[in-house]
């Protein structure tokens, strides 16, 4: 780089570059913001999956305390009971609850 160069550049105060590959990665370490979020690599039946928790008896906005199941069980159209994970399947949750509140004709039910 010339002088000229260097007189132009804007060095702005950063923190030292961390980044090594000595240190396994945020997904190899399986953080996530809480462990109830890590879905686990060994096969779980649908009642070990309905027993745990992703928020435990902690407060929400309101200051009323929740509990969040890690996995919402639903109901299959063919009567199997199936386990959605609150976060890698939000949206088909989401779809169950849009189901839930119409009847066969599609009319909303409160």
């Amino acid at each position: 780089m010339s002088d000229k160069n260097q007189e132009n550049q804007i060095n702005q105060p950063v923190s030292e570059d961390r980044d090594s590959r000595e240190k396994p990665d945020v997904n190899e370490r399986n953080l996530t913001a809480n462990p109830g979020d890590r879905i686990s690599d060994q096969p779980q039946s649908i009642e070990e999956k309905a027993k745990q928790k992703a928020i435990d008896d902690v407060p929400d906005i309101t200051g009323d305390r929740i509990t969040v199941p890690t996995y919402f069980v639903v109901d299959e159209p063919n009567g199997e009971k199936k386990a959605l994970h609150h976060v890698k399947d939000a949206e088909e949750i989401s779809d169950v609850i849009r189901q839930a509140r119409l009847d066969e004709n599609g009319n909303r039910i409160w």
